[in-house]
This record gives structure tokens, C-alpha cells and sequence, in this order.
């Protein structure tokens, strides 16, 4: 009998997984997560940033893993987004809006099961729905650069079966929406920007 192996790949598709953990930052109280605590973070990303030593792009990219789940997962042989999926994307929706400078590509990706054409192609139709769907939930469409599939070309779980962990898209942020217009405390400007929004949240459900 025929024995199925499975191996997990461990790169930097894998940081999708370890998103999904925390809860993203609208649930938490006003400002908490920006500088865990204190302002070493965010003074150490504005002086790289302005030494060239780390794009803006690269700082948010970081905390877009930290404080949204990137990756949502469909059906065998769909591109329809369920419940949980769509609260995924719901959040990150929410997460897109506070920083209209960023721009994002989404990658569909799929299983081994069927042809190489045919996984590009539902690969394809996955990021479509995905765009789809936070543009319906608000998010610029001229924001989100591309949308690209990848088919069974890069899976999370090395196999040739169904294999759930791989029927997945996964959001990135790819760069800023005006290139060459980061002027000097942008990174500052952001985070002051969202303590004020987060301060607004909280004192809205509080009254």
C-alpha cells in the first residue's frame, strides 16, 4: 500500500501562518502594539528609514504580518469565499484603509490535484474573488497593484493529494501608491495618525 508523505516548506509564504495568532489592533486598547510598550520601535524604524537602511514598504510589510492574518483558504476546486474567510478579509480591509500609502498584491495559489493550466487558472480566480471582495469591503481598488497566481507552484505542504493548507490566497504589501514621495517623519506621521484614530475607537465604545 502506497504510503503519502507530506512535507511542510518553511520560507517566507509560512509567515501568513503565524498571523493569524494575534488579534488585530481595532480589538485592543488605543495604540497598543505600535511600540510594544515603548517608542524604541518606532524611533529605530524612522532613523532606518531616513538612513535607507529599510524601505516604509518593508516597516509596514512587518507589521501587516504581525497584526492581520494575510492568508484566507477555500474549498477544493473553488474560489468562493466563505464566512471565515470573508472575516479574514474584513479585517484586513480594516487594516488597508488606515494607510491609503501602501499599495498590495494578492497571490491565489492551489493544491496538486488537476493540471498545471488549470491550477493557474483557479489560482486566478481565487485572487480575483479576494480583490473582489475587499474592494466591496471598501479598499481602493487602484491600491491593490495586481493580482497574481501561482497555481501548485509554491505550497505550503509538499503534496500531490488535497491538501487544504495549500488552497490559499495570501495578501502583500508590495510598495507605496506615489513612489518617491516618503518625506522625512513619514513613519512618524503614521503611527501619530494611528493613536489618534485608535484613541477615537475606544472612546467611541466606551460612551
Amino acid at each position: 500500500m502506497a504510503i503519502s508523505r507530506r512535507f511542510f516548506v518553511i520560507g517566507a509564504a509560512g509567515l501568513g501562518l503565524t498571523a493569524c495568532g494575534p488579534k488585530s489592533s481595532f480589538h485592543r486598547e488605543a495604540g497598543s502594539g505600535l511600540d510594544e510598550g515603548g517608542f524604541g520601535n518606532p524611533t529605530m524604524h524612522n532613523t532606518m528609514l531616513h538612513s535607507g537602511q529599510i524601505s516604509l514598504a518593508q516597516i509596514m510589510s512587518r507589521r501587516f504580518h504581525a497584526e492581520v492574518p494575510s492568508m484566507v483558504n477555500f474549498a477544493f476546486d473553488s474560489a468562493t469565499l466563505d464566512q471565515k474567510a470573508m472575516k479574514i478579509l474584513a479585517m484586513q480591509a480594516h487594516w488597508m484603509k488606515q494607510f491609503p500609502e501602501l499599495r498590495y498584491k494578492i497571490y491565489g495559489h492551489t493544491d496538486a490535484v488537476g493540471s498545471a493550466a488549470y491550477n493557474y487558472r483557479l489560482g486566478q480566480r481565487r485572487a480575483n474573488a479576494v480583490k473582489r471582495a475587499l474592494v466591496r469591503l471598501g479598499v481602493p481598488s487602484a491600491t491593490i497593484e495586481a493580482v497574481v497566481s501561482r497555481g501548485e507552484t509554491q505550497p505550503l505542504i509538499v503534496s500531490e493529494g488535497k491538501e487544504p493548507a495549500n488552497r490559499r490566497t495570501v495578501t502583500e504589501i508590495s510598495g507605496m501608491v506615489r513612489r518617491g514621495t516618503v518625506m522625512d517623519g513619514q513613519y512618524a506621521r503614521i503611527i501619530h495618525r494611528q493613536y489618534v484614530a485608535s484613541a477615537r475607537e475606544a472612546h467611541a465604545v466606551e460612551n
